[in-house]
């Protein structure tokens, strides 16, 4: 099966991620840019097997092209099961996925708990994911809009539940943040979030394998957006000091970064990978990469 960069977003895949600070207005985009074609020389049943792992019986039932051709970073099917394992969903029940990127884990929470989806995204054209979503036979349930994470056209309670993958990180450090988002979330409604984070404080400087240069001249640690990665007790400490939340889960995805360096491999024997993610991965172990899970009951 032969794939071109556009079949994987608009002109070329690109690796694209905001870091949006209030408090000093930083906006900083970065674009990976593949112009070129490649071959998806796995057949279908190899990448269904390949994708398949007991820890995620619910995301092994899609398919892998799906999965594949519309990722933007970690597995994120992966990471919004992970997350859903924690948080109550009743259908018929509003729920903003802010950051949803494809709109694979709107859709995902859409087939899965029968929910109505608000899948908020910056970077992906609504046109887009309005197209996937009716592939997918969603469209009574997942509603793409483009929206700023700091500019969010809701009414105030609007939703039962909120959630974000791999992208609150980007967005959520303002001290302010947490209170700003909530204020479109029902008192008793649910927040939850994973983000790639730091499983331990680096001891000294940032260890050399993370900002290694590699052939493409990528590395993985990019002080000006890796720095807003933090571990699992500033998370904690950043949401509980507000006052207006009441945690109810805080933790680390076991072999998180097994996970990750899994699903970095593969798609770098697809072409369509990173080649920092990877080699970094491999070197730190889980030293000090993985994934972090926070969700919370607006109490305020």
């Amino acid at each position: 099966m032969l794939l071109t960069a556009d079949a994987l977003i608009g002109r070329g895949f690109f690796y694209l991620n905001l870091f949006k600070s209030r408090g000093n207005f930083i906006d900083s985009v970065y674009f990976y840019i593949r112009e070129k074609e490649y071959t998806m020389n796995i057949s279908k049943e190899e990448l269904s097997v390949r994708l398949k792992t007991e820890n995620f019986p619910m995301s092994s039932k899609y398919d892998p092209h799906l999965v594949i051709e519309n990722q933007m970073g970690p597995n994120v099917l992966w990471l919004t099961e992970w997350l859903c394992r924690d948080m109550s969903f009743e259908p018929g029940e509003r729920v903003l996925d802010m950051g949803c990127g494809k709109a694979l884990s709107s859709i995902f929470l859409a087939r899965e708990f029968e929910v109505g989806v608000w899948a908020a995204d910056l970077w992906i054209k609504p046109s887009e994911n309005w197209q996937r979503v009716c592939q997918q036979n969603l469209a009574d349930r997942v509603f793409p809009l483009h929206t700023e994470a700091h500019a969010l056209p809701f009414a105030e309670g609007f939703f039962d539940s909120i959630v974000s993958l791999d992208s609150y990180h980007y967005y959520g450090t303002d001290d302010l943040y947490l209170g700003y988002m909530l204020s479109f979330l029902k008192t008793g409604g649910n927040i939850g979030i994973v983000v790639p984070g730091l499983m331990r404080e680096f001891d000294g400087e940032v260890p050399e394998y993370l900002t290694r240069r590699q052939p493409s001249g990528s590395v993985f640690w990019n002080p000006a957006e890796c720095f807003s990665l933090h571990t699992l007790d500033w998370w904690r400490r950043h949401w509980e000091q507000t006052g207006l939340v009441k945690i109810k889960k805080a933790d680390i995805l076991p072999e998180g970064w097994q996970l990750w360096l899994k699903w970095a491999e593969l798609l770098d024997e697809l072409g369509t990978g990173f080649d920092d993610e990877a080699p970094a991965l491999r070197e730190d172990r889980g030293r000090y990469l993985g994934f972090i899970r926070l969700v919370a009951e607006k109490i305020k």
